[in-house]
């Protein structure tokens, strides 16, 4: 039996003993972010959901330096083999960054960023040697009006470019949310990055809990596992143009390009989009994949599941258990455990990318 085989059987026979490591520590390194977007529980100040809590409610504002050098310590012990990602809220404005950085190098961790990239340029040389992974959301003057900012897109674009001519074959992938403003707008933002030597592009079906979605899971596991509408202030998912999406996105696959293109969840059909989008109680995906491969710290050294979308679940806190402790610990098995008796998802997973 080859491992991928091995980990298949664990997750649905054994899930309250997986046997593997965790392919990713993602950090909440701070709880700030510099810009406003129109699809974000923080960037729409609804700092109520679960997906505001798990990345603005804990203090202090920063992730300290002697922690994250703590969580690199016993990456190295524990779990060489896995990679830190810098995910939340806004890493390029985390003051430690590239003292952490420089550790994590010395330990031999492999280190990822994801970033807005407002003030890239300005870090290029911290990151010129990560993976860095860049969240825009359409063309020019699409994606300034999504984020609150009138240069944020020209910005990104400046620091992409100073990063390339530090290192030109630096690591660069590029990501775009699916959302009322940029459907009929993604060829054009495709054709924008076509001669960039990027690793990809990919495009995200935007990730929501509707309140009725939230209300059904609740009467179940309220107590255990409880959900709230997360990402859905600003958006109306009637003004979704599906028809001209589904037009786009058999354009976009259609073409070639010099990088993969993929889609996240990758879906078949009309129906099946519509479905996507109206019909968010109907679950897309089988299971959680996630909550076996990674976990998040956030700057208090609290641990939950998964990442910012899952929910606001206390697996321990590093400055009390390490993390070999808290990814075999109880809490996380327990909620293994749980979405594997529900078939994998429950009722607020319907449109996590983890379940994808």
């Amino acid at each position: 039996m080859n491992v991928a085989t091995f980990k298949k059987v664990n997750k649905k026979f054994l899930p309250k003993k997986y046997m593997f490591a965790p392919e990713w520590i993602i950090l909440g390194v701070n709880n700030v972010c510099n810009l406003h977007c129109k699809m974000c529980d923080v960037g729409t100040k609804n700092l109520d959901s679960n997906f505001a809590q798990n990345l603005v409610g804990t203090h202090p504002i920063n992730m300290p330096l002697p922690l994250i050098e703590t969580i690199i310590d016993q990456m190295a012990e524990y779990y060489p083999s896995s990679k830190l990602a810098y995910a939340f809220t806004e890493p390029l404005v985390y003051p430690h960054l590239e003292a952490s950085l420089k550790y994590a190098k010395q330990k031999g961790v492999e280190c990822s960023i994801t970033t807005n990239a407002l003030t890239l340029k300005h870090k290029a040389k911290i990151v010129a040697d990560s993976n860095v992974y860049i969240s825009l959301d359409g063309p020019q003057d699409i994606h300034n009006e999504i984020r609150g900012h009138k240069k944020s897109f020209q910005k990104a674009i400046e620091g992409i470019e100073e990063v390339l001519s530090i290192n030109p074959n630096a690591t660069i992938g590029v990501f775009c949310v699916i959302t009322e403003w940029n459907i009929g707008h993604l060829n054009e933002f495709l054709d924008f990055f076509k001669e960039y030597p990027l690793q990809q592009i990919g495009f995200m079906h935007s990730n929501f809990v509707e309140q009725d979605v939230a209300d059904t899971h609740n009467q179940i596991w309220a107590n255990s596992y409880p959900a709230t509408a997360s990402n859905t202030d600003e958006v109306n998912v009637d003004n979704l143009d599906l028809d001209i999406l589904w037009n786009e996105i058999a354009t976009i696959k259609s073409k070639n390009f010099k990088f993969p293109i993929s889609f996240s969840p990758e879906i078949a059909s009309k129906e099946k989009l519509h479905e996507y989008y109206h019909k968010p109680e109907v679950q897309i995906g089988k299971m959680c994949n996630d909550v076996f491969t990674n976990v998040m710290i956030k700057s208090d050294g609290s641990i939950i599941p998964a990442h910012g979308r899952c929910y606001n679940l206390e697996l321990g806190n590093i400055y009390e258990e390490n993390l070999k402790q808290i990814w075999n610990g109880r809490v996380l098995s327990k909620f293994r455990s749980a979405l594997s008796k529900n078939g994998g998802l429950l009722p607020a997973c319907s449109r996590c990318c983890s379940a994808f």
